[in-house]
């Protein structure tokens, strides 16, 4: 398994729920639960992160 480096969302704050990302591995981006960094983790082609997040900037999810 790659050895992702996550950062936190800078929409979060100590007592919000948030998710974590790691982009540092060119071919996936991989999210996770911040509260539960332990587990499993979803990963996503670059390019179908990046469509999802141009939807949700969009309102379009």
């Amino acid at each position: 398994m790659p050895d992702f480096e996550y950062r936190k969302s800078s929409y979060s704050n100590e007592k919000a729920e948030c998710v974590e990302i790691a982009t540092n591995i060119p071919t996936t981006v991989a999210i996770r639960d911040s509260k539960n960094p332990g587990s499993s983790c979803l990963r996503f082609r670059p390019t179908t992160w990046a469509t999802f997040r141009t939807a949700l900037h969009e309102g379009e999810m």
